[in-house]
């Protein structure tokens, strides 16, 4: 009996040792990528914030996130305002046999302060025009004559 225990032991480890690679061993000791929580806000709030990593949410939100090496943006957009966009950095830090690695997210929380767009100029409505009422010709001027006027000619030579 004990040799059949032994000879399925050793069946059981060599079939183990078939499937076993490198690759399979690297990655038992390898953690999976970190998350951080990241907190997305917008003055006034309610803003469709989306990062250029995918996830998007109605601000204020929280969502969780791996970020890339390097950073990402977050776009905002609300009706009748302006779209802001934030650049996020990202800062990993690997780490050893006594100390975790960490992931650092700057700014966290993302805030965006998003303006107004200008309101419209509203279409004045249009008036009609005036017409113009015809104006009765003026009288002729006098038309000069060649005969000096009799009431001028008595009052110069006086």
């Amino acid at each position: 009996m004990r040799r059949v225990i032994a000879i399925a032991a050793t069946g059981l480890s060599l079939a183990g040792c078939s499937s076993f690679s490198t690759e399979s061993f690297t990655s038992y000791f390898q953690s999976a990528p970190p998350t951080v929580q990241l907190q997305l806000e917008s003055a006034p709030p309610g803003a469709e914030a989306k990062t250029s990593i995918g996830p998007s949410c109605k601000t204020p939100c929280s969502i969780t996130i791996t970020p890339p090496e390097g950073g990402f943006t977050v776009n905002y957009a609300l009706n009748k305002f302006q779209p802001a966009t934030v650049a996020v950095q990202v800062a990993k830090t690997p780490g050893d046999l006594l100390t975790s690695a960490t992931t650092k997210v700057d700014p966290n929380p993302v805030i965006a302060q998003l303006q107004p767009t200008a309101p419209a100029k509203p279409n004045k409505p249009m008036r009609p025009k005036r017409t113009k009422k015809p104006q009765e010709a003026a009288a002729p001027a006098a038309a000069a004559s060649p005969f000096p006027d009799p009431g001028q000619a008595s009052q110069s030579t006086r």
